[in-house]
């Protein structure tokens, strides 16, 4: 039978840990105190041997160094034990307390005591005197021309000087002894609680947990205890509900439009959904057997070159994005890739076949201004004809053919930067330089250049806008904005109106504006048109009232650069009125 080593519950463990730790803390703390105890004895006793020193020099001082007075003078010291030495520089004994005449005794200049106070001005050793017989503690004094040394025996008395006091050690065995009963008490009650939260790992492993109540020590371990319960259920819950939001994601991505794949960092396929599949036959030359063949296509040369790039890297800290686009078989399609952070990546696919057709008839359609070109061109054209085959021609007729010639050329003038200038809008709108404007500037200035078609008509203007109202933008475009919406009204609301210019509401990243007039305002079926390039209510009246049919687009356009919106509704008291918004920091 095969018997297993017993297995040594927490709680013992925990107690071992910490009694190791405090144990080796609590030896280091009290070898160093002894230690520093016993270096203060040893300081003690040396500094007063080394102030028995200074006082035998002083005395010989005032004595002329007459040796032969300092018997008298030791035997007054309160220790009768003491010896003292007075050496030369060399180390030639001048004076000995306990032997008497100074030719009893030989060279001291190398005594180690003598030799460490000759390098640093005091030196101590404990060492057995030849000339007496007996262990001394030495300290020796350098002066200008003497080494002064006093000597203690070194018998008991002495060491009990240098010994170190025993209470702390009494001390310290007694905090030991309180400390380890503590340690048993604690490293039992953490062990406890750790003893059920590990129960309750062992079920939630074997997923039995559900239904079953848990409950832990009343302190702050419990209390952790609990939260962590708490928030495994929690996770629990989270878990099935990402189950179940995975499953209708797996489900929206087989009916999305978009081709969609997501793959390994080895490029092994997770993911793919059948537009995916579908757009990869239409950009393919052949059937793929597998979708992971799509890095073998020429087609996606681009792509899977920027993967092996990225994922040659060896640290991946934020998401790496390309793009191109696909022109196959009569398709348009847009391909992106993405690469997570963890070196997976996704590709889609989007058919913007559609949109591409769109854009042609955006294209399409500013290309068709030459329909708007034809009637000034034709006029000017059949004005200057006329006056050519006629040059007999009556002077004021001639001047009336000039001036119709003028009025076409400026309109036509006015048609051009309409149109240059929704282009450069559409296609380059970086060339727009930004600045910080002052908005009620640009409006004061808009009303002044209009200031004579306003008194004319007998127009009424009723302007409330913010005090400060600064945005980073384009002057030129703001100027559009209000210069076009101010005419369109002057243009077709009549006369006897009122021009209502107001900034309504301010919050932290827009302006919002409303342009009004009181005049006729128009039919619904055109209010959703009327931003439209080229498009008039009105086209009879609107070529008579010279207008270019792109004064709203360039509006539009100009408010779209600003980061705003715009829409036109009819006011419920009469009139139309245009409801925009300015960002801040377009």
């Amino acid at each position: 039978m095969k018997i297993f080593p017993k297995r040594i519950r927490f709680d013992q463990r925990l107690f071992i840990y910490f009694f190791a730790i405090f144990l080796f803390f609590s030896s280091v703390v009290t070898l160093f105190q002894y230690q520093r105890e016993k270096q203060f004895c040893v300081d003690k006793l040396e500094s007063s041997l080394s102030d028995y020193n200074k006082i035998v020099v002083r005395y010989l001082y005032h004595k002329d160094y007459d040796f032969d007075s300092l018997d008298s003078l030791v035997k007054l010291f309160p220790d009768t034990t003491l010896r003292v030495t007075v050496m030369t520089s060399n180390g030639d004994v001048l004076f000995d307390s306990f032997v008497g005449h100074r030719k009893k005794l030989e060279n001291h200049f190398y005594r180690p005591e003598i030799q460490q106070a000759l390098k640093t001005g005091s030196g101590s050793a404990i060492r057995h005197s030849a000339s007496t017989d007996k262990e001394y503690y030495y300290v020796a004094n350098k002066f200008d021309h003497y080494f002064v040394r006093s000597a203690l025996p070194y018998n008991v008395d002495v060491m009990d000087m240098l010994n170190a006091n025993p209470l702390f050690l009494y001390f310290m065995i007694l905090m030991f002894i309180l400390t380890v009963v503590v340690l048993v008490y604690i490293s039992s009650r953490i062990g406890k609680s750790i003893s059920q939260l590990r129960d309750f790992a062992f079920n939630a492993e074997k997923d039995t947990i559900a239904g079953k109540e848990h409950h832990f020590t009343n302190d702050e371990l419990g209390e952790i205890s609990s939260y962590i319960v708490d928030i495994y259920k929690r996770l629990r819950r989270t878990r099935d509900d990402l189950y179940t939001e995975r499953e209708k994601l797996y489900k929206h991505l087989q009916i999305s439009q978009e081709g969609l794949a997501i793959f390994s960092h080895q490029k092994k396929e997770i993911l793919v959904n059948n537009h995916f599949l579908q757009y990869i036959d239409v950009i393919s030359d052949r059937q793929l057997d597998k979708t992971d063949e799509v890095f073998e296509l020429p087609e996606f040369a681009e792509i899977n070159n920027f993967i092996d790039n990225v994922l040659s890297k060896d640290d991946i800290n934020r998401i790496f994005r390309e793009h191109l686009t696909l022109r196959k078989n009569g398709r348009v399609f847009i391909v992106k890739c993405i690469i997570f952070q963890d070196n997976s990546f996704e590709i889609s696919i989007n058919d913007i076949t559609q949109q591409e057709q769109e854009n042609q008839l955006k294209r399409q359609l500013t290309q068709n201004v030459s329909h708007e070109l034809k009637t000034p061109v034709s006029s000017i054209q059949g004005y200057m004809e006329t006056i050519i085959n006629n040059p007999e021609m009556d002077p004021e007729r001639l001047k009336f053919f000039i001036e119709r010639c003028f009025v076409q050329a400026t309109r036509l003038t006015q048609l051009l930067q309409d149109i240059s200038l929704l282009n450069k809008i559409d296609e380059a709108d970086s060339l727009f330089e930004r600045e910080l404007i002052h908005v009620n500037e640009v409006i004061t200035d808009v009303l002044k250049d209009v200031s004579l078609q306003i008194e004319e008509k007998k127009v009424v203007v009723d302007r409330s806008t913010q005090t400060v109202m600064v945005i980073k933008g384009n002057r030129s475009l703001l100027y559009s904005i209000f210069r076009n919406l101010v005419d369109n009204s002057l243009a077709y609301a009549g006369t006897g109106f009122t021009l209502g210019i107001h900034c309504y509401r301010e919050d932290e990243n827009y302006f919002y504006f409303s342009c009004y007039d009181t005049g006729a305002g128009v039919s619904e079926e055109h209010l959703s048109r009327l931003f439209e390039r080229f498009y008039r209510v009105d086209t009879g009246r609107s070529r008579k009232m010279g207008g270019t049919g792109l004064g709203l687009a360039i509006v539009k356009n100009a408010v779209l650069f600003h980061h705003g919106k715009i829409t036109a509704r009819n006011r419920a008291e009469g009139g139309l009125e245009f409801l925009f918004t300015l960002s801040k920091t377009s």
